[in-house]
Protein backbone atom coordinates (compact mmCIF):
# COMPACT_ATOMS: atom_id res chain seq x y z
CA UNK A 1 0.00 0.00 0.00
CA UNK A 2 1.57 3.61 -1.43
CA UNK A 3 2.21 6.11 1.42
CA UNK A 4 -0.29 8.91 0.54
CA UNK A 5 2.26 12.31 -1.41
CA UNK A 6 2.80 15.32 0.93
CA UNK A 7 0.76 17.60 0.72
CA UNK A 8 2.41 21.73 -0.30
CA UNK A 9 1.02 23.91 1.44
CA UNK A 10 -0.73 26.39 -0.78
CA UNK A 11 -0.46 30.59 -0.01
CA UNK A 12 -2.08 33.42 -2.09
CA UNK A 13 -1.78 37.05 -2.21
CA UNK A 14 -4.88 38.18 -0.55
CA UNK A 15 -6.65 41.27 -2.01
CA UNK A 16 -6.90 44.90 -0.22
CA UNK A 17 -10.17 46.61 0.90
CA UNK A 18 -10.13 48.89 -2.41
CA UNK A 19 -9.41 45.67 -4.75
CA UNK A 20 -11.71 43.13 -2.68
CA UNK A 21 -14.30 45.00 -1.05
CA UNK A 22 -14.97 45.23 2.14
CA UNK A 23 -15.53 47.49 5.21
CA UNK A 24 -13.65 50.50 6.63
CA UNK A 25 -14.58 51.28 10.55
CA UNK A 26 -12.84 54.27 12.02
CA UNK A 27 -13.44 54.03 15.96
CA UNK A 28 -12.70 56.17 18.73
CA UNK A 29 -11.74 55.16 22.45
CA UNK A 30 -13.36 57.39 24.52
CA UNK A 31 -10.32 58.28 27.21
CA UNK A 32 -11.97 60.17 29.52
CA UNK A 33 -14.02 57.16 31.05
CA UNK A 34 -10.55 55.57 31.65
CA UNK A 35 -10.07 58.57 33.54
CA UNK A 36 -13.54 58.28 35.32
CA UNK A 37 -12.86 54.35 36.00
CA UNK A 38 -9.25 55.31 37.82
CA UNK A 39 -11.11 57.71 40.05
CA UNK A 40 -13.48 55.50 41.04
CA UNK A 41 -11.14 52.72 41.71
CA UNK A 42 -9.21 54.99 43.73
CA UNK A 43 -12.14 56.17 45.44
CA UNK A 44 -12.81 52.49 46.79
CA UNK A 45 -9.00 52.26 47.35
CA UNK A 46 -9.05 55.44 49.63
CA UNK A 47 -12.16 53.85 51.73
CA UNK A 48 -10.55 50.42 51.98
CA UNK A 49 -6.91 51.89 53.16
CA UNK A 50 -8.74 54.46 55.51
CA UNK A 51 -10.89 52.00 57.10
CA UNK A 52 -8.06 49.56 57.16
CA UNK A 53 -6.07 51.87 59.50
CA UNK A 54 -9.05 52.77 61.41
CA UNK A 55 -9.34 56.66 59.97
CA UNK A 56 -12.18 58.48 59.44
CA UNK A 57 -13.03 60.33 56.67
CA UNK A 58 -16.50 62.62 55.70
CA UNK A 59 -18.01 63.40 52.55
CA UNK A 60 -16.06 61.42 49.97
CA UNK A 61 -16.88 62.53 46.29
CA UNK A 62 -15.30 62.89 43.15
CA UNK A 63 -14.36 66.10 40.60
CA UNK A 64 -14.40 64.61 37.15
CA UNK A 65 -13.35 68.17 36.04
CA UNK A 66 -10.26 68.52 38.67
CA UNK A 67 -9.88 64.37 37.71
CA UNK A 68 -9.58 64.33 41.74
CA UNK A 69 -10.90 62.28 44.75
CA UNK A 70 -11.79 64.59 47.47
CA UNK A 71 -12.75 63.91 51.24
CA UNK A 72 -12.95 65.56 54.39
CA UNK A 73 -10.88 64.88 57.77
CA UNK A 74 -12.73 62.83 60.71
CA UNK A 75 -11.05 64.56 63.02
CA UNK A 76 -7.59 66.91 62.52
CA UNK A 77 -5.80 65.10 64.88
CA UNK A 78 -5.63 62.28 61.85
CA UNK A 79 -4.49 64.36 59.22
CA UNK A 80 -0.74 62.79 58.94
CA UNK A 81 -1.65 59.16 59.53
CA UNK A 82 -4.18 59.71 56.36
CA UNK A 83 -1.43 61.48 54.72
CA UNK A 84 1.34 58.98 54.97
CA UNK A 85 -1.58 55.80 54.55
CA UNK A 86 -2.54 58.07 51.69
CA UNK A 87 0.92 58.36 49.66
CA UNK A 88 1.90 54.83 50.21
CA UNK A 89 -1.24 53.35 48.23
CA UNK A 90 0.30 51.66 44.68
CA UNK A 91 0.55 53.29 41.98
CA UNK A 92 -0.69 51.96 38.14
CA UNK A 93 1.95 54.10 36.60
CA UNK A 94 5.39 56.11 38.33
CA UNK A 95 4.17 59.43 39.60
CA UNK A 96 0.27 58.69 38.86
CA UNK A 97 -1.13 61.04 41.83
CA UNK A 98 -0.58 63.37 43.70
CA UNK A 99 -1.94 63.93 47.72
CA UNK A 100 -2.55 67.31 49.07
CA UNK A 101 -3.96 68.80 51.97
CA UNK A 102 -6.41 71.71 52.10
CA UNK A 103 -8.07 74.30 53.77
CA UNK A 104 -11.03 73.13 56.03
CA UNK A 105 -9.59 70.12 56.46
CA UNK A 106 -9.98 68.88 53.08
CA UNK A 107 -7.77 66.23 51.47
CA UNK A 108 -7.48 65.83 47.73
CA UNK A 109 -5.82 62.90 45.67
CA UNK A 110 -4.78 64.19 42.08
CA UNK A 111 -4.17 61.95 38.80
CA UNK A 112 -1.45 63.47 37.12
CA UNK A 113 -1.99 64.51 33.38
CA UNK A 114 1.76 62.37 32.34
CA UNK A 115 -0.01 59.40 34.03
CA UNK A 116 -3.12 59.70 32.46
CA UNK A 117 -1.23 60.42 28.72
CA UNK A 118 0.87 57.34 29.37
CA UNK A 119 -2.57 55.38 30.28
CA UNK A 120 -4.37 56.65 26.91
CA UNK A 121 -1.15 55.37 25.09
CA UNK A 122 -1.37 51.90 26.85
CA UNK A 123 -5.19 52.05 26.75
CA UNK A 124 -4.90 52.34 22.95
CA UNK A 125 -2.58 49.71 22.43
CA UNK A 126 -4.37 47.32 24.31
CA UNK A 127 -7.28 47.90 22.36
CA UNK A 128 -5.64 46.92 19.43
CA UNK A 129 -5.18 43.55 20.59
CA UNK A 130 -8.26 43.08 21.77
CA UNK A 131 -10.28 44.05 19.09
CA UNK A 132 -7.58 41.96 16.82
CA UNK A 133 -8.40 38.80 19.05
CA UNK A 134 -12.01 39.65 18.84
CA UNK A 135 -12.16 39.75 14.63
CA UNK A 136 -9.99 36.79 14.31
CA UNK A 137 -12.18 34.66 16.18
CA UNK A 138 -15.24 35.59 13.92
CA UNK A 139 -13.39 34.35 11.02
CA UNK A 140 -12.62 36.89 8.81
CA UNK A 141 -9.22 37.05 6.47
CA UNK A 142 -6.50 39.59 6.66
CA UNK A 143 -8.02 42.02 8.53
CA UNK A 144 -6.27 45.29 8.86
CA UNK A 145 -6.22 47.33 12.21
CA UNK A 146 -3.97 50.40 13.06
CA UNK A 147 -3.44 53.41 15.13
CA UNK A 148 -4.79 56.84 14.01
CA UNK A 149 -3.90 59.91 15.84
CA UNK A 150 -3.85 59.78 19.92
CA UNK A 151 -7.12 58.20 20.52
CA UNK A 152 -8.53 56.42 16.90
CA UNK A 153 -8.43 53.03 15.56
CA UNK A 154 -8.74 52.33 11.97
CA UNK A 155 -10.48 48.37 10.82
CA UNK A 156 -10.41 47.62 7.54
CA UNK A 157 -12.16 44.50 6.98
CA UNK A 158 -11.77 43.17 3.11
CA UNK A 159 -14.82 40.62 1.83
CA UNK A 160 -16.87 42.16 4.88
CA UNK A 161 -20.22 43.42 3.57
CA UNK A 162 -22.12 43.75 6.50
CA UNK A 163 -20.49 44.79 9.05
CA UNK A 164 -22.88 45.24 11.89
CA UNK A 165 -22.28 42.61 14.09
CA UNK A 166 -18.37 43.49 14.01
CA UNK A 167 -19.42 46.16 14.89
CA UNK A 168 -21.36 45.40 17.97
CA UNK A 169 -18.88 42.93 18.83
CA UNK A 170 -16.31 46.07 19.01
CA UNK A 171 -18.71 48.77 20.23
CA UNK A 172 -19.33 46.24 23.01
CA UNK A 173 -16.50 47.03 26.32
CA UNK A 174 -17.45 43.66 27.54
CA UNK A 175 -15.81 44.50 31.07
CA UNK A 176 -17.88 42.21 33.56
CA UNK A 177 -17.58 42.66 37.22
CA UNK A 178 -19.29 40.63 39.92
CA UNK A 179 -21.35 42.92 42.70
CA UNK A 180 -23.61 42.00 46.07
CA UNK A 181 -26.64 44.17 46.19
CA UNK A 182 -27.80 46.70 48.88
CA UNK A 183 -30.82 45.72 49.85
CA UNK A 184 -31.58 48.51 52.31
CA UNK A 185 -31.91 50.75 49.14
CA UNK A 186 -35.35 51.31 47.42
CA UNK A 187 -34.82 55.13 46.09
CA UNK A 188 -32.71 55.05 42.89
CA UNK A 189 -33.49 58.94 42.94
CA UNK A 190 -31.48 58.98 46.28
CA UNK A 191 -28.62 56.23 46.54
CA UNK A 192 -26.98 55.78 49.76
CA UNK A 193 -23.14 56.27 49.23
CA UNK A 194 -21.01 53.19 47.62
CA UNK A 195 -24.61 52.20 45.19
CA UNK A 196 -25.40 52.83 42.03
CA UNK A 197 -28.86 51.83 40.62
CA UNK A 198 -28.33 49.45 37.37
CA UNK A 199 -30.95 48.73 34.55
CA UNK A 200 -31.49 45.12 34.16
CA UNK A 201 -30.31 44.47 30.40
CA UNK A 202 -33.88 42.32 29.89
CA UNK A 203 -35.70 45.17 31.75
CA UNK A 204 -34.46 48.34 31.43
CA UNK A 205 -36.80 49.65 33.34
CA UNK A 206 -35.76 47.55 36.10
CA UNK A 207 -32.95 48.68 38.49
CA UNK A 208 -31.06 46.97 41.12
CA UNK A 209 -28.98 48.48 43.93
CA UNK A 210 -25.69 47.39 43.14
CA UNK A 211 -22.69 48.28 45.56
CA UNK A 212 -19.91 49.73 43.75
CA UNK A 213 -17.27 47.56 44.88
CA UNK A 214 -16.13 44.68 42.80
CA UNK A 215 -16.42 41.55 44.72
CA UNK A 216 -14.69 39.62 41.90
CA UNK A 217 -13.31 41.19 38.28
CA UNK A 218 -14.10 39.91 34.79
CA UNK A 219 -10.25 40.05 33.94
CA UNK A 220 -9.64 37.17 36.10
CA UNK A 221 -11.53 35.01 33.73
CA UNK A 222 -9.42 32.07 32.17
CA UNK A 223 -11.97 30.53 29.61
CA UNK A 224 -15.67 31.13 28.66
CA UNK A 225 -17.77 29.62 26.00
CA UNK A 226 -21.36 28.69 24.92
CA UNK A 227 -23.64 25.84 26.22
CA UNK A 228 -27.11 25.18 27.03
CA UNK A 229 -28.69 25.24 30.64
CA UNK A 230 -29.60 21.94 31.89
CA UNK A 231 -32.29 22.72 33.93
CA UNK A 232 -34.08 25.11 31.58
CA UNK A 233 -32.84 24.22 28.10
CA UNK A 234 -31.81 27.98 27.23
CA UNK A 235 -28.94 29.27 26.11
CA UNK A 236 -26.28 30.27 28.51
CA UNK A 237 -22.39 31.11 28.87
CA UNK A 238 -20.01 28.98 30.83
CA UNK A 239 -17.29 30.58 32.78
CA UNK A 240 -13.93 29.16 34.76
CA UNK A 241 -11.58 31.96 36.62
CA UNK A 242 -7.95 31.75 37.16
CA UNK A 243 -6.30 30.55 40.82
CA UNK A 244 -6.75 34.39 42.36
CA UNK A 245 -10.69 34.84 41.01
CA UNK A 246 -11.73 31.33 42.30
CA UNK A 247 -10.31 32.21 45.74
CA UNK A 248 -12.34 35.41 45.73
CA UNK A 249 -15.28 34.03 44.30
CA UNK A 250 -15.15 31.07 46.88
CA UNK A 251 -14.75 33.97 49.14
CA UNK A 252 -17.98 36.09 48.14
CA UNK A 253 -20.12 32.92 47.99
CA UNK A 254 -18.78 31.61 51.73
CA UNK A 255 -19.22 34.96 53.30
CA UNK A 256 -22.86 35.89 51.44
CA UNK A 257 -25.00 33.00 51.53
CA UNK A 258 -28.70 33.15 51.10
CA UNK A 259 -28.10 37.36 49.20
CA UNK A 260 -28.30 38.05 45.99
CA UNK A 261 -25.16 38.22 43.82
CA UNK A 262 -25.08 40.48 40.51
CA UNK A 263 -23.39 39.87 36.90
CA UNK A 264 -22.82 43.52 35.83
CA UNK A 265 -21.94 43.66 32.25
CA UNK A 266 -20.59 47.14 30.78
CA UNK A 267 -22.98 48.83 33.80
CA UNK A 268 -26.23 46.70 32.78
CA UNK A 269 -27.11 43.49 35.18
CA UNK A 270 -27.27 40.48 33.69
CA UNK A 271 -28.77 38.32 36.20
CA UNK A 272 -28.66 38.63 40.18
CA UNK A 273 -29.25 34.83 41.25
CA UNK A 274 -29.16 34.61 45.06
CA UNK A 275 -25.85 32.10 46.56
CA UNK A 276 -27.56 29.02 47.65
CA UNK A 277 -24.09 27.49 48.71
CA UNK A 278 -20.09 27.97 48.31
CA UNK A 279 -18.73 27.68 44.82
CA UNK A 280 -15.10 26.52 45.54
CA UNK A 281 -13.60 25.58 41.87
CA UNK A 282 -14.01 29.07 40.07
CA UNK A 283 -16.92 28.05 37.71
CA UNK A 284 -20.19 29.42 36.68
CA UNK A 285 -23.02 30.02 34.32
CA UNK A 286 -24.36 33.11 33.26
CA UNK A 287 -28.35 32.73 32.28
CA UNK A 288 -30.11 35.64 30.40
CA UNK A 289 -32.23 35.20 27.78
CA UNK A 290 -29.56 34.73 25.12
CA UNK A 291 -29.85 33.71 21.71
CA UNK A 292 -27.37 31.21 20.27
CA UNK A 293 -25.42 34.25 18.53
CA UNK A 294 -25.34 36.33 21.68
CA UNK A 295 -24.50 33.78 23.87
CA UNK A 296 -21.97 32.60 21.25
CA UNK A 297 -20.48 36.55 20.92
CA UNK A 298 -20.25 37.16 24.77
CA UNK A 299 -18.34 34.23 25.58
CA UNK A 300 -15.93 35.45 22.77
CA UNK A 301 -16.07 39.04 24.28
CA UNK A 302 -15.22 37.56 27.78
CA UNK A 303 -12.59 35.45 26.35
CA UNK A 304 -10.43 38.03 24.62
CA UNK A 305 -10.77 40.09 27.26
CA UNK A 306 -12.58 44.18 28.33
CA UNK A 307 -11.68 47.28 26.28
CA UNK A 308 -9.88 49.39 28.48
CA UNK A 309 -12.31 52.15 27.55
CA UNK A 310 -15.68 52.29 25.25
CA UNK A 311 -15.22 52.39 21.42
CA UNK A 312 -17.57 54.03 19.15
CA UNK A 313 -17.64 54.57 15.60
CA UNK A 314 -16.90 57.76 13.79
CA UNK A 315 -16.82 57.17 10.23
CA UNK A 316 -17.67 53.65 8.20
CA UNK A 317 -17.92 53.11 4.70
CA UNK A 318 -18.87 49.78 2.59
CA UNK A 319 -17.08 49.40 -1.04
CA UNK A 320 -18.67 46.81 -3.26
CA UNK A 321 -17.46 43.83 -4.28
CA UNK A 322 -18.11 45.19 -7.80
CA UNK A 323 -16.22 48.00 -7.73
CA UNK A 324 -13.13 45.58 -6.29
CA UNK A 325 -13.64 44.19 -9.71
CA UNK A 326 -13.38 47.27 -11.54
CA UNK A 327 -10.72 47.97 -9.75
CA UNK A 328 -8.75 44.58 -10.05
CA UNK A 329 -9.71 44.73 -13.95
CA UNK A 330 -8.01 48.22 -14.50
CA UNK A 331 -5.13 47.26 -12.07
CA UNK A 332 -4.42 44.13 -14.53
CA UNK A 333 -4.90 45.98 -17.91
CA UNK A 334 -2.58 48.22 -16.56
CA UNK A 335 0.09 45.48 -15.71
CA UNK A 336 -0.52 43.98 -18.92
CA UNK A 337 -0.24 47.09 -21.21
CA UNK A 338 3.04 48.70 -19.55
CA UNK A 339 4.45 44.95 -19.22
CA UNK A 340 3.56 44.64 -23.21
CA UNK A 341 5.25 48.01 -23.94
CA UNK A 342 8.01 47.38 -22.30
CA UNK A 343 8.94 44.12 -23.78
CA UNK A 344 7.87 45.76 -27.15
CA UNK A 345 10.75 48.68 -26.43
CA UNK A 346 13.69 46.20 -25.27
CA UNK A 347 13.24 43.67 -28.10
CA UNK A 348 13.44 46.96 -30.67
CA UNK A 349 16.03 49.23 -29.13
CA UNK A 350 18.38 45.98 -28.26
CA UNK A 351 17.66 43.09 -30.16
CA UNK A 352 18.86 39.39 -28.90
CA UNK A 353 20.19 41.42 -25.53
CA UNK A 354 16.48 43.01 -25.08
CA UNK A 355 14.62 39.71 -25.58
CA UNK A 356 17.09 38.62 -22.47
CA UNK A 357 15.86 41.62 -20.55
CA UNK A 358 12.23 40.44 -21.36
CA UNK A 359 12.79 36.61 -19.95
CA UNK A 360 14.34 38.68 -16.69
CA UNK A 361 11.85 40.64 -16.48
CA UNK A 362 9.27 37.85 -16.69
CA UNK A 363 10.79 36.39 -13.84
CA UNK A 364 11.24 39.55 -12.01
CA UNK A 365 7.06 39.59 -12.09
CA UNK A 366 6.81 36.03 -11.48
CA UNK A 367 9.30 35.94 -8.58
CA UNK A 368 7.26 38.81 -6.51
CA UNK A 369 4.31 37.52 -7.19
CA UNK A 370 6.11 34.45 -5.44
CA UNK A 371 7.24 36.40 -2.41
CA UNK A 372 4.33 38.08 -2.07
CA UNK A 373 2.03 34.68 -1.52
CA UNK A 374 4.86 33.17 0.58
CA UNK A 375 4.20 36.16 3.27
CA UNK A 376 0.64 35.79 2.23
CA UNK A 377 1.03 39.41 1.38
CA UNK A 378 -2.54 42.13 1.32
CA UNK A 379 -1.95 43.32 -2.53
CA UNK A 380 -3.80 46.68 -3.01
CA UNK A 381 -4.10 49.23 -5.41
CA UNK A 382 -0.74 51.09 -4.72
CA UNK A 383 0.61 47.99 -4.62
CA UNK A 384 -0.23 46.95 -7.55
CA UNK A 385 1.02 50.73 -8.94
CA UNK A 386 4.35 49.65 -7.12
CA UNK A 387 4.54 46.76 -9.09
CA UNK A 388 4.55 48.27 -12.22
CA UNK A 389 7.05 51.04 -11.12
CA UNK A 390 9.46 48.25 -10.23
CA UNK A 391 9.24 46.67 -13.85
CA UNK A 392 10.16 50.14 -15.20
CA UNK A 393 13.11 50.34 -12.29
CA UNK A 394 14.08 47.00 -13.99
CA UNK A 395 14.37 47.63 -17.60
CA UNK A 396 16.62 50.60 -16.28
CA UNK A 397 18.91 48.26 -14.56
CA UNK A 398 19.28 46.55 -18.10
CA UNK A 399 19.03 49.41 -20.14
CA UNK A 400 22.06 50.68 -18.27
CA UNK A 401 23.95 47.62 -18.66
CA UNK A 402 23.46 47.34 -22.18
CA UNK A 403 24.15 51.00 -23.38
CA UNK A 404 27.52 50.62 -21.55
CA UNK A 405 28.46 47.45 -23.30
CA UNK A 406 27.58 49.24 -26.74
CA UNK A 407 29.44 52.22 -25.36
CA UNK A 408 32.96 49.63 -25.32
CA UNK A 409 31.73 48.57 -28.66
CA UNK A 410 32.00 52.04 -30.26
CA UNK A 411 35.26 51.93 -28.22
CA UNK A 412 36.58 49.46 -29.96
CA UNK A 413 37.28 46.61 -27.66
CA UNK A 414 36.50 42.42 -28.50
CA UNK A 415 32.95 41.18 -28.02
CA UNK A 416 34.23 39.47 -24.98
CA UNK A 417 36.12 42.66 -23.51
CA UNK A 418 32.98 44.75 -23.94
CA UNK A 419 30.91 42.67 -22.55
CA UNK A 420 33.19 42.67 -18.82
CA UNK A 421 33.81 45.88 -19.12
CA UNK A 422 30.35 47.46 -19.64
CA UNK A 423 28.55 44.85 -16.99
CA UNK A 424 31.46 46.18 -14.68
CA UNK A 425 31.14 50.00 -14.97
CA UNK A 426 27.20 49.43 -14.69
CA UNK A 427 27.27 47.19 -11.60
CA UNK A 428 28.56 49.83 -8.93
CA UNK A 429 25.35 52.65 -10.54
CA UNK A 430 22.70 49.68 -10.14
CA UNK A 431 23.49 48.36 -6.81
CA UNK A 432 23.83 52.69 -5.41
CA UNK A 433 20.73 53.23 -6.79
CA UNK A 434 18.65 50.30 -5.91
CA UNK A 435 20.57 50.30 -2.20
CA UNK A 436 19.33 54.06 -1.91
CA UNK A 437 15.78 52.95 -3.00
CA UNK A 438 15.54 49.81 -1.00
CA UNK A 439 16.00 52.20 2.28
CA UNK A 440 13.99 54.63 1.42
CA UNK A 441 11.11 52.22 1.10
CA UNK A 442 11.85 50.31 4.22
CA UNK A 443 11.37 53.38 5.98
CA UNK A 444 8.11 54.09 4.02
CA UNK A 445 6.72 50.71 4.77
CA UNK A 446 7.58 51.04 8.62
CA UNK A 447 6.67 54.44 9.57
CA UNK A 448 3.97 54.57 6.96
CA UNK A 449 0.15 53.51 6.94
CA UNK A 450 -2.54 51.70 4.55
CA UNK A 451 -1.78 52.36 1.11
CA UNK A 452 1.80 53.67 2.05
CA UNK A 453 2.60 50.58 3.15
CA UNK A 454 1.64 48.10 0.15
CA UNK A 455 3.41 50.63 -2.25
CA UNK A 456 6.41 50.03 -0.25
CA UNK A 457 5.96 46.50 0.50
CA UNK A 458 5.64 45.93 -3.17
CA UNK A 459 8.55 48.13 -3.98
CA UNK A 460 10.92 46.73 -1.67
CA UNK A 461 10.39 43.09 -2.81
CA UNK A 462 10.80 44.18 -6.41
CA UNK A 463 14.23 45.90 -5.69
CA UNK A 464 15.44 42.83 -4.68
CA UNK A 465 14.03 40.78 -7.31
CA UNK A 466 14.95 43.39 -9.69
CA UNK A 467 18.67 42.58 -8.42
CA UNK A 468 18.56 38.65 -8.82
CA UNK A 469 17.27 38.64 -12.03
CA UNK A 470 19.37 41.69 -13.87
CA UNK A 471 22.59 40.52 -12.48
CA UNK A 472 22.48 36.69 -12.52
CA UNK A 473 19.46 35.91 -14.41
CA UNK A 474 19.69 38.34 -17.46
CA UNK A 475 23.81 38.18 -17.23
CA UNK A 476 23.65 34.23 -16.84
CA UNK A 477 22.10 34.29 -20.36
CA UNK A 478 24.22 37.03 -22.28
CA UNK A 479 27.16 34.92 -21.38
CA UNK A 480 25.72 31.27 -21.82
CA UNK A 481 25.18 32.65 -25.55
CA UNK A 482 28.42 34.00 -25.87
CA UNK A 483 29.79 30.60 -24.88
CA UNK A 484 27.93 28.52 -27.17
CA UNK A 485 28.60 31.05 -30.32
CA UNK A 486 31.41 32.94 -29.87
CA UNK A 487 30.20 36.03 -31.97
CA UNK A 488 32.87 38.18 -33.40
CA UNK A 489 30.27 40.96 -33.47
CA UNK A 490 27.64 41.88 -30.42
CA UNK A 491 24.30 42.45 -31.94
CA UNK A 492 23.55 45.16 -29.97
Amino acid sequence: MSSPSPKIPWRQVHLGLDLRGGSYLLMQIDLNTITKNRLQTLSDNIRQTLISKNLGYKDIHISDKTRSVNFTLRSPSEKDAVLQALRAMPKAVVNEFSVNDGANDQISLTLSETAMQKRGAEAIAQSIEIIRKRIDATGAVDPSITRQGEDRIVVQLPGVDDPERIKKLLGTTAKMTFHLLDESATNPDFPPPGVTFMPMTEDPSRKLPIRDHVEVDGSELTNASAGLNQESGEYAVNFQFDTAGAQAFANVTRANKDKPFAIVLDNQVITAPVIRGIIPNGRGEITGGFTAQKATDLALMLRSGALPAPLKVVEERTIGASLGEDAIRAGAISLVVGFAFVIVFMLVFYGRFGFYADVALFANLILMMAILSLFEATLTLPGMAGMLLTLGMAVDANILINERIREEVRNGRTPLNALQTGFDRALSTIVDSNVTAFLSHVMLFVFGTGPVRGFALTITIGIVTTIFTTLCLSWMLIIRWYAVTRPKELPI
